[in-house]
């Protein structure tokens, strides 16, 4: 059995590169184009800025975000940071059914979970944290949770730490009730 054969219907077959010419063997006509790409993409964003600095307008300015003094656009269902959830008598919805601890694909939920003095819930968490720099924001937690307790839609993009341990929030920081420096 020859190869051709063993592969079924369709014969293997050998691809040949195409030829380069001269302009392509030296690169210098490929440099220069590129380098045109980009001085035109530098000037028409000089253009830009400076036609907005002036006040003028008409055409949007350059794709560049004015970070501090414009934030940034946020879609509706976009991941942002995480949030708990709380019941009417103000106690965390969260059940600790370790349901977003096990699916979360980073491991950086870690959940305690603790006896609840309620008679109708069995458990609730003692502890409760996240890790943000381990986060993925792939959405799982909130989708695998079965008492709908922890979203992903505070709208707040802006996570940075100066430590590692400003990056770990806690119950009380993912249900709002301590507030942390923006």
């Amino acid at each position: 059995m020859s190869a051709p054969e063993s592969l079924g219907r369709h014969p293997v077959r050998a691809v040949r590169r195409p030829e380069m010419g001269f302009k392509e063997r030296v690169y210098l006509v490929e440099v220069w184009r590129g380098l045109r790409i980009t001085f035109r993409h530098l000037l028409v964003n000089l253009y830009r800025h400076a036609r907005r600095a002036a006040g003028w307008a008409g055409l949007p300015g350059a794709v560049t975000i004015q970070y501090p003094d414009d934030p940034a656009v946020v879609a509706k269902r976009a991941r942002t940071r995480h949030r708990l959830l709380k019941r009417e008598d103000g106690t965390p919805r969260c059940v600790a059914c370790m349901l977003c601890e096990t699916v979360c694909p980073a491991k950086c939920i870690q959940i305690v979970s603790s006896e609840s003095p309620e008679v109708m819930i069995e458990k609730r968490p003692k502890s409760f944290q996240i890790d943000l720099g381990l986060c993925v924001f792939c959405g799982y937690c909130v989708e695998a949770c079965p008492e709908d307790a922890i979203r992903m839609d505070t709208g707040q993009v802006e996570m940075a730490s100066f430590s590692r341990e400003g990056m770990l929030w806690k119950m009380p920081d993912l249900l709002g009730e301590r507030s942390r420096p923006q």
